[in-house]
């Protein structure tokens, strides 16, 4: 059975209930993790607040540096069991749940180096006088992290906010909590003080509500839908704390006759695929040119044919969706597509040797989508393609930036001037120009517009969303 873990040291929740750990891969429980309330949450803050003011704030950027940078050599060392926590926890296949092991090592390696580079200025004025600024960690920062990515997604909140200076109080989703308990115990390890990192278990209705609500947290950061990201800004305004939400995608990979298709088609299919679709910055529609539309089709379609789901432990191209309910969401999607009248073109294999119990669906890929369709417009979470086709530029453009979203989009071109063209004109904080994703890119900044949320995590923009800016006047005649 796991424990909260606050204060360097597993804890109990004051509510004496668990919540059934899940393994995607077969539907059984295996493990249990505490069912969190408001007063851990509590206590979470209090421990974190203590920290905070008797020693983390007194620490130099140089020595926080040094502490994720210890921190970032015991999650390489331990990526294998991180990794099986990960896998068995999320359904993820080997190869992705040690590369989210390895990327967790990047983020601490990378925020480590910028501890002490986090600079101020100094700012020309009127005669007799100096003014300076600089930046302050907000001091206790709360986190929620979601189910897919809780690795990643921990390494570029709470390795940010620590090299800032704050101190942090992370509730991880139900679903996926067994990997972030252990790296806080590496934390400790590593020699954090007690209180700096702290970890709160249980259901976003009472602990994720208990973490908004908190007068001792200063700065939130969610990753989610966007549904519960309103509720929690909607929360957090209530008392003037800063929230810096990513709720999701609906990205477009817009490929034009002209592409590299031998480069472009692994790509497009890799972005709808990887964590079985379940990744807010998928790319779940691809944009076809006219000109090209049915070859492009024909090809993507023999790479899905190919395609095959199992359990997390045999490294397929696909493990499970995350629980039966996501798994129901999916076939809705479906379902919705098939009374429309919307062709399916291809569909993966799901294995012999996959438990009927287990949480699995074959990647699809969908044609003639119309733009206005739910399919279109809203994030399925889960490894179906929706392919449409455009005319020309304007109109590549329109379908793009015509949904409620804006994270990532791809653009597959060899004209130059259109390159920057699109990346100009696709409303999203994200844009790869014949490629997509970069290949995670810790050093990049990652952020939405629209209903895919605002702030920036990832590189170095995201300190600054952990800090505040201070301007000190000096007159000295």
């Amino acid at each position: 059975m796991q424990l909260h873990y606050i204060a360097n040291a597993g804890i109990a929740s004051t509510s004496g209930r668990t919540i059934p750990v899940v393994d995607p891969s077969d539907g059984q429980p295996f493990d249990e993790i505490q069912r969190g309330t408001a007063e851990d949450i509590d206590a979470a803050v209090r421990a974190a607040r203590q920290c905070f003011d008797s020693v983390y704030s007194r620490m130099a950027p140089v020595e926080r540096g040094r502490l994720l940078a210890r921190l970032s050599a015991l999650v390489a060392e331990h990526a294998d069991e991180l990794a099986a926590l990960e896998q068995r926890d999320c359904g993820k296949p080997t190869r992705q749940a040690r590369a989210d092991a390895l990327a967790l090592a990047r983020y601490f390696e990378f925020y480590a180096g910028a501890c002490d580079k986090l600079h101020g200025e100094t700012i020309p004025y009127a005669d007799g006088y100096s003014v300076l600024t600089w930046r302050e960690p907000h001091g206790v920062t709360g986190h929620i992290v979601p189910w897919n990515y809780p690795m990643q997604i921990f390494g570029r909140c709470v390795g940010a906010a620590l090299a800032a200076g704050n101190v942090c109080v992370v509730k991880p989703a139900e679903d996926a909590c067994l990997s972030l308990l252990r790296v806080a115990e590496l934390a400790a390890e590593a020699g954090f003080p007690a209180g700096a990192l702290n970890i709160v278990t249980g259901y976003g209705h009472e602990v994720g509500d208990a973490l908004a609500r908190h007068p001792g947290i200063q700065h939130i950061s969610f990753t989610g839908s966007p549904n519960v990201g309103t509720l929690i800004q909607q929360t957090a305004a209530e008392r003037h704390c800063p929230v810096t939400l990513e709720l999701g995608g609906k990205s477009p990979q817009i490929v034009f006759a002209d592409a590299d298709l031998d480069a472009a088609v692994p790509t497009l299919v890799n972005a709808i695929i990887q964590n079985a679709g379940q990744t807010c910055s998928a790319g779940s529609r691809v944009l076809i040119d006219s000109v090209i539309y049915e070859p492009l089709l024909e090809r993507l379609g023999r790479a899905f044919e190919a395609l095959r789901v199992g359990p997390a432990a045999m490294d397929l191209d696909l493990g499970p969706l995350i629980r039966q309910s996501q798994q129901q969401r999916v076939w809705d999607f479906l379902s919705d597509a098939q009374v429309a009248g919307i062709p399916l073109v291809a569909q993966g294999t799901v294995v012999e040797e996959a438990p009927d119990t287990g949480f699995y669906q074959a990647p699809a890929l969908l044609r003639d989508v119309p733009p206005d369709h739910r399919l279109a417009q809203e994030e399925v979470f889960g490894p179906v393609l929706a392919a449409m086709s455009f005319e020309d530029e304007d109109h590549a453009v329109q379908l793009a930036n015509g949904t409620p979203y804006g994270l990532v989009a791809g653009v597959w071109t060899r004209d130059g001037a259109r390159q920057l063209r699109m990346a100009r004109r696709v409303a999203a904080g994200q844009v790869f120009i014949n490629n997509y994703g970069a290949a995670g890119g810790v050093e990049l900044p990652f952020g939405g517009v629209k209903s895919s949320g605002h702030g920036r995590e990832k590189g170095f923009e995201a300190l600054y969303g952990f800090t505040t800016l201070k301007t000190v006047a000096i007159r000295h005649g």
